[in-house]
């Protein structure tokens, strides 16, 4: 397919699962789109060796489920899992609240087959764990978004399953008090598995439905993750406990494995239960500096005041990776324009406290020129040139990622 689309330039539009939230597979251009979704085998799977291979379309629930089965782990847990696809979080370098401890997606492949213009099936890396013999070609294909080639399918390794997962969730008064104990966690020198918050317009969306309560004046919630042997877990979410636990209006500790299940079902649950507020919300992916988590979590509100909208936030506060939000019903095309005006200001926040426009979605077609607002002149030649060394004609998701367009 990719060779009859080039050599009649025709453009291609790789698509997984489309899960996506900065939509990395709509075809704004026109063109061919290339469903990757019967690509569906697992070519090797090694427990011994805590490696498989598997093609782009295998889901996410499903390795995540073989791991499982035989006592390993797949670290990566982007949301939809039943529904996103490897090969679309490896083309997004997607991440979730585990990436604090573990890593994007990225992190654990160590080798890509892709298919690249004019036609060219190419392999990179493999089972092996190491490979310093040429460029990082790999690294270059992961979070390209489909514009230098199509991912079909990815080696990825595993790790030994954690004994115990033991959460520790506190709710404190506000922003203040809930960004100090973040704080107080990473200067602790602790390293919980995930390191999540949610904002008071957030918990007053999904509390209610939060298992445990929430308490009175709760403004601000952490949620926080220890892992590993049962002695060790103990232990870390013993000393979560303490660090969380001042200035806090309550501490909840699941214990069982159903609990556990339970609580990150109901953290799957937030952006849905936000979405239901008003049918409908604008809601991006900014990263920061942890130092600045603070000031980007009030600014947003102050950007949704501005714009007269309904503004919250959640999200990895351990990675300082904000879903800074606006609710707006989608039939209104006032509300809709002003939610979008908010977005841009969110992008000049990012950058102004020295982040990013995107910590995991990705640029995609929502975001288009979006890279363009944090690279110098140089950094946006160094990506064009890259784009034509891969995709000289531009057929290859044209009009994401690559700033100028190529």
């Amino acid at each position: 397919m990719v060779e009859w689309c080039y050599a009649h330039d025709v453009a291609i539009v790789p698509r997984g699962g489309g899960s996506g939230f900065a939509g990395g597979a709509v075809p704004v251009e026109g063109g061919v789109v290339l469903s990757l979704e019967r690509m569906t085998a697992v070519r090797e799977f090694e427990p011994l060796l805590w490696r498989m291979c598997v093609e782009a379309g295998v889901r996410t629930s499903e390795v995540r489920r073989m791991a499982r089965e035989n006592g390993l782990f797949f670290p990566p847990d982007p949301g939809a899992a039943e529904q996103s696809q490897i090969g679309g979080n490896v083309a997004t370098n997607a991440g979730g609240p585990h990436a604090f401890k573990y890593g994007v997606t990225g992190t654990w492949v160590t080798g890509i087959e892709a298919v690249v213009p004019p036609g060219e099936a190419i392999s990179l890396g493999g089972p092996i764990r190491k490979d310093v013999s040429g460029y990082d070609v790999k690294s270059l294909l992961i979070g390209s978004e489909g514009t230098l080639g199509v991912i079909t399918a990815a080696w990825l390794r595993l790790l030994p399953r954690p004994e115990a997962r033991l959460p520790v969730v506190a709710f404190h008064p506000g922003v203040r008090e809930g960004c100090a104990a973040i704080e107080r966690v990473l200067g602790s020198g602790l390293e919980p598995a995930a390191l999540e918050y949610l904002d008071g317009g957030t918990l007053a969306a999904a509390g209610s439905a939060f298992p445990g309560g929430v308490p009175d004046g709760a403004g601000f919630m952490v949620l926080s993750e220890a892992d590993g042997s049962v002695a060790e877990a103990e232990r870390v979410q013993s000393e979560l406990g303490e660090a969380l636990g001042e200035d806090a209006l309550g501490i909840h500790t699941p214990g069982s494995p159903r609990e556990v299940d339970e609580l990150w079902r109901w953290r799957d649950g937030v952006s849905i239960a936000v979405t239901a507020q008003r049918g409908g919300k604008v809601s991006e992916d900014i990263v920061v500096p942890i130092d600045r988590l603070r000031e980007a979590i009030e600014e947003t509100l102050a950007i949704g005041r501005r714009h007269e909208l309904e503004a919250c936030s959640w999200g990895h506060a351990g990675d300082g990776n904000l879903h800074s939000t606006f609710l707006v019903a989608r039939d209104d095309t006032a509300g809709l324009a002003r939610a979008g005006s908010a977005a841009e200001e969110l992008f000049e926040l990012a950058l102004r406290l020295g982040g990013s426009v995107s910590g995991e979605h990705g640029i995609g077609s929502v975001k288009r020129g979006g890279l363009a607002l944090q690279s110098t002149q140089a950094t946006r030649a160094l990506h064009e040139e890259i784009k034509r060394a891969f995709d000289p004609k531009g057929l290859l998701n044209p009009g994401k990622k690559a700033p100028a367009g190529v």
